[in-house]
């Protein structure tokens, strides 16, 4: 080392120390932090009690979440929508009952994505012409769900496109079913979207909310999402071989669920059945070109929905995932 070199020193206390602090400062439980920063719970609270065998990208991605991580303009524009959709649905949600089926108590599903590459520039309201376009309609419930009754169509809130399906507003009584159709999503001018769901299988009185994950509902779901973005990138692409498309699912309140064939007992899935989630969360993440995503949907759906299914000790196939593909995709002609 030259007698001239500075040797530079971060200190690690002093970081963490700060880091709760903010954590504290907005609400955020370690739980919630994690999943924000696409990482698991233990992962945070090992930060948090000032393990320093975490390696630096998953400390960036905890820092970047808090705002204590300096970058280049344009670097974590995904979190940062992600962590600021995030913290808006908290702040509609606060008010209401520690039980309400919005706040989803059981369990839920998030997703957000990002199209990077040569987009046009629209503003929010052609933003907002383009959103219905991009709905797959395979499935009666699907991801990114355009209303147009005036009380529940999405609006622009401080230059993004915002939906939330209230619960007094959905016209749905049992806690349940209301929980997987109080959606809350946020979409940006520069191809971002943020989607947060609870789970449907909760909904039904023949077992408990927090007991059932069903086999098939994740496929379809993520396959929705992907072909939404799919649409959403043809639609605001200059050129779509430029498109990327970062993809992101993370799933909460797994533990203690079975993995069982509920919501189609008689499709392909059926026998794959297994253990109770061995873990409370998971997180999924993939990227792609934009171009390729539809004609390599059972890839991408598998590599997806593969680190899901193994929480529950299932191994998937891509003849299954490209079965329950082709079912959802005529679900709605039956």
């Amino acid at each position: 080392m030259s007698e001239n070199s500075e040797r530079l020193t971060v200190n690690w206390a002093a970081l963490v120390a700060e880091a709760i602090r903010r954590r504290k400062a907005e609400g955020l439980t370690q739980k919630a932090l994690a999943a924000l920063a696409g990482l698991s719970a233990p992962t945070l609270i090992d930060f948090e009690r000032g393990e320093t065998t975490l390696s630096l990208g998953k400390a960036f991605d905890i820092l970047r979440v808090l705002g204590l991580l300096a970058e280049p303009s344009g670097t974590g524009a995904r979190e940062n929508f992600a962590r600021e959709a995030y913290a808006r649905w908290r702040t509609l949600t606060e008010k209401l009952s520690e039980r309400s089926p919005a706040r989803f108590p059981d369990g839920s599903y998030r997703i957000d994505y990002s199209l990077s590459g040569d987009l046009k520039r629209v503003d929010p309201h052609q933003l907002l012409d383009l959103l219905p376009k991009a709905v797959p309609h395979h499935t009666g419930w699907p991801p990114f769900w355009v209303p147009t009754r005036p009380e529940i169509a999405p609006r622009e809130v401080d230059g993004v496109i915002e939906c939330w399906l209230a619960p007094e507003e959905t016209g749905i009584e049992r806690m349940g079913e209301a929980c997987a159709h109080c959606d809350f999503w946020r979409a940006a001018p520069t191809g971002h979207m943020f989607l947060i769901r609870g789970y449907q299988e909760d909904g039904q009185e023949t077992f408990p909310p927090g007991t059932l994950f069903d086999t098939t509902l994740a496929i379809w779901r993520l396959g929705e999402a992907l072909i939404h973005a799919a649409r959403l990138a043809r639609l605001m692409a200059k050129n779509l071989d430029s498109v990327t498309l970062d993809f992101r699912a993370i799933y909460s309140g797994l533990k203690g669920r079975e993995l069982r064939s509920w919501a189609n007992p008689l499709g392909g899935l059926l026998t794959v059945e297994g253990q109770r989630g061995r873990s409370d969360e998971a997180v999924l993440e993939i990227s792609m070109p934009a171009a390729a995503i539809e004609s390599a949907l059972d890839d991408y759906v598998l590599a997806l929905t593969a680190p899901l299914y193994e929480r529950f000790g299932v191994t998937l196939s891509k003849a299954s995932v490209a079965n329950e593909l082709a079912r959802m995709r005529h679900a709605n002609q039956r």
